[in-house]
């Protein structure tokens, strides 16, 4: 019994066990997700807010703001096109190790101009601008290059497979046209006699091969007496009436 009430109390725990991993589990992934979408709402809101200030504003911050969004399209669509093409070609993991050594000096550099936006004196910043516009230049030129890189490699491949493909196809199509003669031309059947339909008794065929049996049988046996035919082993046809339906003519 103690055994029992042993092995019942190790269930239970396991089971809260596993409901406990389950539930911290369930809530990581939502609190991932939240920040997710939290992260992509804020970005969407601060990718508007500098499209806006590079049209709007002039100077100084309108110049900021556009080396921002530059800065920030550019590493994102990098980011995106790495992600998407490590998961077929294995080889682009040590290109989105660079990207990252990458990101980091493009954090730095996002971090430094967001800054400048809110500092007062313009007149700093502006002496500023041209090399914040170079280093900006810099990093999006090398994430540019790590992602047209990637993409080319992508259709490099692309294109090697589908030209090995129409070269399989090439071949399969030849070998399904090339059918040999016995196939072209099948063997004929035998021709058959054609089948000869009796000829009904009394007619003249039947009439014509007695009379020609008739002397053979006489060379063999003697001269046979041919005698009246009998009615009952002649053939009645439809359209003839049976015996004593005849009616006698009548005079008049």
């Amino acid at each position: 019994m103690d055994v029992v009430i042993l092995i019942v109390a190790l269930l239970f725990v396991a089971f809260v066990a596993l409901g406990v991993f389950v539930s911290v589990k369930a809530v990581r992934a939502a609190k991932r997700g939240v920040d997710r979408t939290i992260s992509q709402a804020r970005r969407t809101v601060e990718d508007t807010t500098l499209r806006a200030r590079s049209i709007g504003q002039t100077g100084a911050a309108g110049e900021l703001a556009q080396l921002r969004l530059k800065l920030r399209t550019s590493m994102r669509a990098t980011q995106e096109a790495l992600q998407a093409g490590v998961a077929e070609d294995a080889s682009l993991t040590e290109s989105i190790e660079l990207f990252q050594r990458l990101s980091a000096h493009g954090h730095e550099l996002d971090d430094e101009l967001r800054q400048l936006e809110r500092d007062p004196d313009r007149v700093r910043v502006a002496e500023r601008l041209p090399d914040l516009r170079e280093r900006t230049e810099r990093i999006t030129h090398a994430a540019d290059s790590l992602r047209w890189a990637a993409r080319d490699r992508a259709r490099k491949f692309a294109e090697d497979d589908l030209s090995s493909l129409s070269a399989q196809i090439d071949v399969e199509s030849g070998a399904l046209r090339h059918w040999s003669t016995a196939e072209e031309r099948p063997e004929r059947e035998p021709t058959r006699e054609p089948m000869m339909w009796p000829e009904p008794e009394g007619s003249g065929a039947g009439a014509a091969g007695a009379e020609r049996a008739g002397p053979a049988a006489g060379e063999q046996g003697g001269p046979e007496a041919i005698g009246p035919p009998d009615p009952r082993r002649q053939q009645a046809y439809p359209w003839q009436k049976a015996p004593g339906q005849t009616r006698p003519e009548t005079t008049t």
